[in-house]
């Protein structure tokens, strides 16, 4: 475990916050860490295209309220290592991270919340190894099972979802993202959340992010993998008690998914936001964060 170089400006303001560098199974991943160690744990993990710092808004409220967070750039994101291939990338090797994340703490189990993709791997991490989640937060994905048969029934989630197909090409979509500067996912974040919550100052650093060398090709790989390596788990039902937040003005996701996905487990409860998008978590981080507060505390 050691430290890492990363913007002081971008770390929260939180005396505690430092940035390392936590050896996970077979890869490197840079962690942003706060909070005394022996205080509950937290792991937060972010989705695409993001790093870190969508959950930096989350660490000192976190911290204040008495718990120790992690929050990973998960692996072949912004400064974590980026293994070559695309069976690296698998969900079962993005859970296993957080697992071996845990035992860097000295500890077996966490509340784990994600969002987008990170809340892919938080649902698989809580049917794969259930005794690693004290209680699991849900930001805008759906239970796979729920994503798989809307898939199957709703054509306007097909279409909504038709992107992942454009990444299955090889090579094409990360030359063409760094050709156009980002644009296309800088566009996606703005233009699909509501005026005003992502500033250009942000998108500075998001930009820094996916710059670094090997980042697009191993971020549009998660979504290669998924198409190769489609993912068993031993359950479908989750037995942790869940929350689920959701943004019903999501741009990629019809708002069903969410009522469905619970479902999937055995304690669990949605909390709706009809005007938020996608991006909720950055619409409304003092309300998602005190949502999420609630829960852990329960």
């Amino acid at each position: 475990m050691t430290a890492r170089n990363s913007p002081v400006d971008a770390l929260p303001d939180v005396s505690s916050a430092e940035s390392t560098v936590r050896s996970v199974d077979d890869v490197e991943l840079h962690v942003v860490t706060a909070g005394e160690t022996d205080a509950p744990l937290v792991v937060c993990l972010h989705g695409f295209p993001e790093f870190w710092y969508g959950w930096s808004e989350y660490i000192k409220p976190f911290v204040d309220a008495g718990y120790r967070v992690l929050v990973p750039d998960q692996r072949g994101y912004n400064l974590s290592e980026k293994p070559a291939g695309i069976r690296p990338y698998r969900l079962s090797r993005l859970s296993a991270d957080i697992v071996a994340l845990l035992e860097t703490e000295g500890r077996e189990s966490a509340h784990v919340v994600g969002h987008d993709w990170g809340a892919a791997v938080a649902w698989d991490l809580a049917l794969r190894y259930p005794e690693t989640v004290d209680r699991l937060g849900i930001v805008n994905v759906p239970h796979p099972s729920v994503f798989i048969d809307t898939l199957r029934s709703s054509f306007t989630q097909l279409f909504k979802s038709s992107y992942i197909a454009t990444f299955q090409i090889p090579k094409l979509p990360e030359w063409y993202i760094k050709r156009t500067d980002f644009e296309p996912w800088v566009s996606a974040m703005r233009d699909g959340s509501q005026p005003g919550t992502f500033t250009e100052e942000a998108f500075d650093r998001y930009r820094r992010a996916w710059a670094q060398t090997g980042a697009p090709t191993a971020m549009i790989n998660w979504y290669r993998a998924l198409f190769r390596h489609r993912p068993t788990v031993p359950r479908e039902h989750v037995t942790v008690p869940t929350r689920v937040v959701w943004g019903e003005n999501d741009q990629a996701l019809v708002p069903e998914m969410a009522e469905q996905s619970l479902g999937y487990c055995e304690q669990g409860d949605l909390k709706r936001f009809p005007e938020a998008t996608h991006w909720i978590t950055h619409e409304h981080p003092d309300r998602v964060a005190a949502l999420l507060l609630d829960h852990f505390r329960r």
